[in-house]
């Protein structure tokens, strides 16, 4: 999809300002609130936004404890393994990957214990051969989208 100057600053204010109503943005932005919202549903539509909701904090619900768990799984159950990561609540996020392993999940626990338990699940799911940990010590960069967001607003002014 292409992203021109006015989705460029829409999606600014999005990431800046999550809580802000519509017209709001419309009244900040000097455009319509029908133009903003066709542009929103748009890129709603088109994938470009995926969702609305609040970004939560594992460590403030308890889980303080970051790790990447690669996964080496046996030829042909990918799709299975899959699957049973979905049932594991602390598994956050994971993927198909290249490279030493088949997935990376991104796992949180409320201790070292706790994640040595949450490994030791996934260990024992049908057709994981072996895993391999590492345990985030600190964020350096947030998830963030707004520096390439502005890098593409740049890109479709020239």
């Amino acid at each position: 999809m292409a992203v021109d100057e006015l989705d460029t600053r829409i999606l600014r204010l999005l990431l800046e300002r999550p809580r802000t109503s519509v017209r709001e943005y419309a009244r900040i932005l000097g455009v319509a609130r029908g133009t903003l919202q066709a542009r929103l549903d748009r890129m709603e539509r088109e994938g470009v936004i995926t969702g609305t909701g609040p970004v939560l904090s594992p460590a403030a619900l308890g889980h303080p404890v970051l790790a990447f768990v690669h996964i080496q799984v046996t030829q042909g159950h990918l799709d299975e393994v899959g699957e049973a990561l979905a049932a594991v609540p602390e598994i956050v996020e994971a993927f198909s990957i290249t490279g030493g392993g088949d997935l990376l999940t991104r796992v949180v626990a409320r201790d070292n214990a706790h994640l040595e338990d949450v490994i030791q699940k996934l260990i024992s799911l049908p057709g994981v051969v072996r895993t391999r940990s590492e345990v985030a010590l600190r964020e350096r960069v947030p998830h963030r989208l707004l520096p390439l967001v502005e890098s593409i607003g740049r890109t479709s002014r020239k």
